[in-house]
């Protein structure tokens, strides 16, 4: 089982998709700031600010799949991008793969059809630094970094959040750039995104790809992609 590095493990996704990688029995590590008021079993934490070198460069070397859990607010408003050119080149050259906690916004309507971060007319104007910022990920800088990084990002449905919570259902929707339609009411809960995210780096099948994880209510009740 490979072990995982999950850099902003106790935030809502990262704290997740470490709790479901440990429950199937990969080793674990957490990177944050501040450590877990409840911690999660077999999951090791480790304290450091993500904006240092060091700390980041050791918990990346001593993994097989690095995970990216980190958001572009609070202390990281602006300094995220860079952060995570950091979190890149460390895993380029540690040579494991990087999943990436993505947003919404930066997906597509439709095939062709441009992302939906290129109008934020309908988004309060105090969050559009923090989408903006997040959306340059996949649109900027993953797809520059050198072709021996292997990276996915994984953007959840529209309504996903710790100020949005939703019971889990136990299966996912996968889609491409494009959004999947959006089931449960275009909510996905950290749980079931957490599924689909564990999933993807079992699995394996997704190289230098923008993803998005969605649920929907199927009669087989099973994840579809």
């Amino acid at each position: 089982m490979p072990k995982i590095a999950v850099i902003g493990g106790t935030g809502y996704a990262g704290s997740a998709i470490a709790a479901e990688a440990a429950a199937r029995g990969h080793q674990v590590t957490s990177l944050s700031r501040s450590l877990p008021d409840t911690p999660i079993a077999d999951v090791s934490y480790v304290q450091g600010d993500v904006s240092d070198e060091e700390p980041l460069a050791a918990t990346i070397a001593a993994a097989d799949v690095v995970v990216g859990a980190i958001a572009p607010r609070g202390s990281l408003s602006s300094t995220f991008r860079d952060v995570y050119g950091t979190i890149a080149r460390l895993a380029d050259a540690a040579e494991v793969p990087l999943f990436v906690v993505g947003g919404y916004s930066s997906l597509r309507p439709a095939p062709g059809a441009d992302r939906f971060v290129s109008d934020l007319s309908r988004i309060p104007p105090k969050l559009h630094g923090e989408i903006l910022a997040g959306s340059a990920l996949i649109i900027e800088d993953l797809p520059a970094t050198p072709e021996t990084l292997d990276w996915v990002f994984v953007s959840p449905a529209l309504r996903f959040g710790a100020r949005m919570p939703s019971d889990p259902l136990g299966h996912y929707r996968l889609g491409d750039d494009i959004a999947v339609q959006p089931g449960n009411g275009g909510l996905i809960s950290a749980a079931d995104y957490a599924l689909g995210f564990v999933d993807l780096i079992e699995k394996g099948g997704h190289h230098r790809a923008h993803v998005n994880l969605g649920n929907a209510v199927e009669s087989s009740g099973s994840p579809s992609s």
